[in-house]
């Protein structure tokens, strides 16, 4: 019992563990709150359709574009500092790109044809779209400035909703070349191996690849009204994850694969909702009386500061803990260290 005594009596223990407490805790605190990114999304709550950001919980929601036309269905480039936006600023539909805090808008196309459907492709340098400069909408890509436009399809039919792997190797898109309803088909980045992954006589559309490139989530209305599925990147193994009376659409997933956000009108209007990949722990993100939808979760975390340097002006206390599974093991590791040094001392100063 004397030893006990003296250990909690020794300053230096006691001060010693709170510090460590306090350097442990705060961190990791803010690492939990950011450790998902943002999620750009279209709202009309303002009027008409914008593009706004939020946390992964759904706090800080803001306006990133203002304009008395339509913006809409953002796409995150790879690295998480670009946001690409369909806009009818131009009366048609035409591709658009600001900066992830809503600073330097860019026009990309400008072809008086219906431009929509961006998605990066992960190095950044390709955006892949839906374009109806043809005739019917094929899926085209191009450099990430517009130029070196590509068509991907060629097909009779409608091809759009293309979404990149995030390991570059194929894209996933929606069309209705073999039936009247649409859907969901996969084909490598240069338009070869066009492959269809959904059979069904109902509408299977806008699929979401997982970080991992092994999952692909996407609507279907299969049972009568939209809902979210996912199923593997062969089209095998397709699962249902919500189940409701009124329509769930257009998932994405989290940079750490454990969610994805949809919409619904589950509400009465269109909001956002988070689940877990198995279609559990659905919960509301935005609660408002105009219309949200459209998720694009940012793939990866940056911290805020100048978009084109990442480095530049970033204020410390915000970054994210990495690896912090080992941060905490070398912690306690320092702190029975701690402990055991005291406990010497406190036989010492027995003997």
């Amino acid at each position: 019992m004397k030893t006990i005594e003296n250990i909690f009596k020794n300053k230096l223990f006691v001060a010693t563990v709170i510090l460590l407490l306090v350097v442990v805790l705060v961190p990791v605190t803010q690492a939990d709150s950011v450790e998902n990114g943002k999620i750009a999304f279209s709202s009309t709550r303002d009027g008409n359709q914008e593009i706004y950001s939020m946390n992964a919980d759904g706090t800080s929601q803001v306006r990133l574009t203002n304009d008395s036309e339509a913006d809409n269905l953002p796409a995150w480039s790879l690295d998480g500092t670009k946001i690409a936006f369909t806009s009818t600023r131009d009366i048609n539909q035409e591709i658009y790109s600001i900066n992830a805090d809503g600073t330097g808008l860019t026009q990309i196309t400008n072809t008086g044809d219906n431009n929509l459907f961006p998605s990066w492709s992960p190095d950044g340098t390709k955006i892949a779209f839906s374009t109806q400069r043809d005739g019917n909408y094929e899926i085209y890509s191009m450099n990430a400035d517009g130029t070196g436009a590509i068509n991907l399809t060629n097909d009779a039919g409608h091809d759009g909703e293309p979404a990149w792997s995030p390991d570059g190797t194929k894209i996933a898109f929606g069309s209705n070349r073999d039936s009247s309803n649409w859907e969901i088909y996969t084909m490598n980045a240069d338009g070869t191996g066009q492959t269809r992954l959904t059979t069904n006589a109902e509408r299977d559309e806008e699929p979401s690849w997982s970080p991992d490139s092994t999952r692909i989530a996407f609507m279907s209305h299969r049972d009568l009204n939209y809902e979210i599925y996912s199923m593997n990147a062969d089209g095998s193994n397709k699962t249902r994850l919500t189940n409701e009376a009124t329509t769930d659409t257009q998932s994405t997933w989290s940079p750490d694969g454990t969610k994805i956000a949809f919409d619904s009108l589950r509400d009465g209007n269109s909001e956002i909702y988070s689940m877990n990949v198995d279609g559990s722990g659905q919960t509301n993100l935005t609660s408002n009386a105009g219309w949200d939808g459209q998720p694009s979760w940012q793939p990866v975390i940056v911290p805020e500061g100048d978009p084109e340097d990442p480095e530049k002006d970033v204020d410390q206390d915000t970054l994210p803990v990495t690896g912090s599974s080992s941060y905490l093991l070398g912690i306690a590791v320092i702190i029975f260290a701690t402990m055991g040094a005291s406990l010497l001392l406190g036989r010492r100063n027995i003997n």
